[in-house]
């Protein structure tokens, strides 16, 4: 996969006069350019359901008079060496929608019905059932793409709006009836959604098979479900849709590439020039926001792909290629010390979305653990349970990871191989649910009647910022008790009362009682726990205390050893990635501070230059050489006690420190 790729959507009514009227090659040739972009998605097939070539399986658009686009895009982009794949809308025919609401997806509310004349009397989208006759009609299209720009050269095909969707569609329910099971049981039209997506990225693949194995295919749902390893191998490569202003946010894409980068396949994060997401025109980010979003996408070991929408006529922006080859520029001058990394870290986090599926709760918590993590500057990789958790020296098991027999003995693998666990909440119970199941220096004693409870330091401690006071956490509390031998970091002081119509004090929690209860830190001889299911706490409202807890057990388990340390301000990123091949550490310091604007969006405008970073290192190689690339700067450093210890001048958005070693 390239660098530089841009994601060009193409979704366009038939109500439209003289689509592709104003395609000039030269022209499309100069946007690229202009966009340092070396891949471009192009369509083959739009969500409205029309093709953009002459095809025989499908409707052309009408509007396109004939006017191959695609074949003039993709010729255009592989004259000059830019990369074309071929997009394919699967999910969503609107064409074929209306022709065949028969073959619409059903929730249980229609299926009784054989249209939704309602849903039609609004703008937008319908998905097509992949049980439905469609299947077939979409295999003869992909079929028709492959047979036919093979000889021109198809770079791989991404394919939209799919995943394991439940459907009560009139196809589904007989399918279940034939099979001899309950149309009405839940369990049973989840089970097979699974089996229809699992059987149309099958029939898809052996399509493409037909044509060449090589060719590579992505399907795209929009996100990359942690603990479902089968649904990701589905696709030859990741693309991590994560447009930050589009719902997605700062903290997703993160999350999803210190998932993903362990598994060794090329994957890249998407996101867009729009200001907010997909389908605006007109909409355009701020030149810094890209730029930084770009560099995040490089300091996880990613590509980059930048979501764009041509106009109709076929011409493109150039105000938009300015913008994306600001950020793109940056990019192809890294690209040396980018490619073929893998990541260092200190902790992992086993995800709970990967322990639990995917639901509000799961993903709260997980985004919780990234946003702290992030902001304490330490090194992680987000795990699942088939990860090798040996690397790391701190597991963190977060608020409601439910153990089972196999989880357990791996867990105790770990430990006994010297891991430390850090578990919150109700994590890291037994089989039974009613004890710990390793020593974290506490006895569980089940969950607190009192809401929001207190914690208070037993001793006043810098790294947690805070004086001998009572803080409230609002997360679900257990109590605890800790043990003889361990040792007591907080307690947990609970309120005079819950607070209700007959009881409560003033405006809105009632008061602690001064009298500590149990335990809200404990370290014991396998790790360290916290009473409070604290990062989903953190991810909804954000209280200091609750990172400042977090920071103070992980750095009692780290014993104050990190492999890299920084003062890199909260909303900075840091990642260290090892680029073996070329006997070098790559450390990757970034800084910029989003705003909210708006209701609900997070901008990125003003970039302010740090200066005078202090950053450590104590690597496992003996260092030669310290630099910043791609300037090439040489750096002074000192060695002493394991460590090298530095300052980098100035992080303007992206500085990547390179630490050559010796083999």
């Amino acid at each position: 996969m390239r660098f530089r790729q841009v994601h060009l959507d193409f979704h366009t009514s038939e109500h439209i006069p003289g689509v592709g009227s104003q395609f000039d090659k030269a022209q499309f040739q100069a946007a690229l350019r202009e966009g340092h972009v070396d891949s471009i998605t192009v369509f083959a097939k739009c969500h409205h359901g029309w093709a953009y070539f002459n095809a025989e399986k499908n409707e052309i658009h009408p509007t396109l008079g004939g006017f191959e686009l695609l074949t003039a895009q993709l010729e255009a982009a592989h004259e000059i060496d830019v990369k074309a794949p071929i997009y394919i809308s699967a999910g969503t025919d609107e064409r074929l929608a209306r022709r065949h609401p028969e073959w619409l997806i059903r929730s249980r509310e229609e299926a009784g019905m054989t249209s939704s004349p309602h849903d039609f009397e609004k703008p937008g989208f319908h998905r097509m059932c992949l049980n439905s006759p469609y299947l077939e009609v979409l295999l003869e299209q992909t079929r028709e793409v492959c047979q036919r720009y093979y000889s021109r050269g198809i770079d791989g095909l991404f394919f939209d709006i799919v995943g394991v969707q439940p459907c009560r569609c009139s196809h589904c329910l007989k399918t279940l009836r034939d099979e001899g099971r309950d149309p009405e049981d839940d369990a049973e039209i989840w089970a097979l959604a699974e089996r229809v997506h699992a059987n149309y990225t099958r029939r898809i693949r052996e399509v493409v098979d037909e044509t060449d194995p090589a060719i590579h295919v992505f399907h795209n749902s929009g996100h990359i479900t942690r603990g479902r390893r089968d649904l990701a191998n589905m696709s030859s490569h990741y693309e991590l849709e994560s447009l930050p202003t589009g719902g997605w946010g700062y903290d997703h894409f993160p999350l999803s590439a210190r998932y993903v980068q362990q598994f060794g396949v090329d994957f890249l994060g998407m996101t867009g020039k729009f200001h907010r997401s997909w389908g605006e025109f007109g909409g355009f980010k701020h030149p810094n926001a890209l730029r930084y979003e770009c560099a995040l996408s490089a300091a996880n070991g990613a590509k980059c792909s930048i979501g764009d929408q041509c106009h109709p006529s076929g011409r493109m922006e150039m105000a938009t290629y300015r913008l994306i080859g600001a950020a793109y520029a940056e990019l192809e001058q890294k690209e040396p010390w980018l490619d073929g990394v893998s990541s260092i870290a200190d902790i992992g986090v086993l995800s709970l979305e990967s322990c639990i599926g995917r639901c509000a709760a799961a993903e709260s918590t997980d985004a919780g653990v990234v946003r702290m993590l992030l902001e304490g500057n330490y090194l992680f990789d987000i795990l699942d349970r088939e990860s090798d958790f040996s690397p790391y020296k701190v597991l963190i098991l977060p608020d409601a990871v439910v153990s089972d027999a196999a989880l357990l003995h791996k867990l105790a693998a770990y430990v006994s191989g010297g891991g430390r666990i850090l578990a919150t909440g109700r994590s890291c119970l037994n089989e039974a649910g009613d004890a710990h199941a390793f020593d974290l220096g506490a006895t569980y004693l089940g969950e607190s009647e009192f809401n929001p409870n207190y914690l208070r330091p037993t001793d006043t401690y810098e790294p947690i910022c805070m004086e001998d006071a009572a803080y409230a956490v609002f997360g679900k509390c257990y109590r605890a008790m800790a043990k003889e031998d361990a040792e007591t970091l907080a307690v947990v002081e609970p309120p005079y009362f819950n607070r209700t119509a007959e009881h409560f004090c003033s405006h809105r929690n009632t008061p602690n009682n001064l009298a500590p209860d149990s335990a809200a830190i404990t370290v014991g001889k396998d790790g360290a726990y916290i009473a409070f299911e604290i990062f989903s706490d953190y991810a909804e409202i954000g209280m200091l205390i609750n990172k400042k807890a977090v920071y103070l057990a992980l750095d009692t388990l780290l014993d104050g050893i990190k492999t890299v340390e920084t003062d890199l301000p909260a909303q900075g990123v840091m990642t260290l990635m090892d680029q073996t091949a070329e006997r070098r550490y790559v450390c990757h310091l970034l800084y910029a501070a989003p705003t909210k604007r708006g209701k609900n969006v997070e901008v990125i405008e003003d970039i302010i230059p740090l200066y005078n970073v202090s950053l450590t290192l104590r690597p496992d190689k003996e260092i030669t050489r310290v630099y910043l690339a791609p300037t090439g700067e040489v750096l002074p450093y000192v060695v002493g006690d394991g460590e090298i210890k530095l300052t980098v001048p100035k992080i303007d958005c992206h500085q990547m420190v390179v630490f050559d070693y010796k083999k």
